[in-house]
């Protein structure tokens, strides 16, 4: 008779039974609410999150477009005075007939650019006497010189610029060549 009796208290009234679903959903709505509440706070930090790359995206664009705007300031503020005496050269020159002046003020001039260039890191470079190097050269014209082997640099009409190592401006010269090389 004991497992009657057993059966008896295993079964469960349909009021318990109510009881403990009610149970379990009040449960799982406080499961469910509390899931909810994370979920959206997950989602505000990721909207946050996605407004400030947006923003520090378009803040990092500005400064890089003001960055190219703005880069060559230093130069240009340094080139200004060296425009203010090139005018005072020119007015020297409608002023006065002394020649020797002028020439002497523009050489000043020329002088003073390029402490400017070199400040920011172009240098000029002579080809003279130099091998032809058609990475630094650019030939303009052929000589026969014997007394100058071939492929020397003999003369420059253009000098040549390099910019922190780069070439900005090849030297344009004339380059010697040996007397057979010009009858072939």
């Amino acid at each position: 008779m004991k497992r009657p009796a057993d059966r008896t208290e295993s079964q469960t009234s349909p009021e318990t039974e109510k009881v403990e679903i009610s149970l379990d959903s009040d449960a799982q709505t406080a499961e469910l609410k509390e899931l909810r509440r994370q979920l959206d706070e997950k989602q505000d930090r990721l909207l946050r999150a996605l407004a400030e790359m947006d923003n520090m995206r378009r803040r990092t664009q500005r400064e890089r477009e003001e960055s190219v705007r703005y880069a060559n300031e230093g130069l240009v503020r340094e080139l200004i005075p060296v425009l203010d005496n090139l005018d005072r050269a020119l007015a020297a020159a409608r002023s006065g007939p002394d020649v020797s002046r002028v020439v002497e003020g523009v050489e000043l001039i020329q002088r003073e650019l390029l402490r400017v260039l070199e400040r920011a890191g172009v240098t000029r470079y002579s080809a003279v006497g130099h091998p032809f190097d058609p990475t630094r050269h650019e030939a303009t014209a052929r000589v026969v010189k014997s007394d100058q082997p071939p492929g020397t640099v003999v003369s420059e009409q253009v000098p040549g610029y390099v910019l922190n190592g780069r070439v900005l401006r090849p030297a344009q010269v004339t380059v010697a060549a040996a007397p057979d090389e010009d009858a072939a």
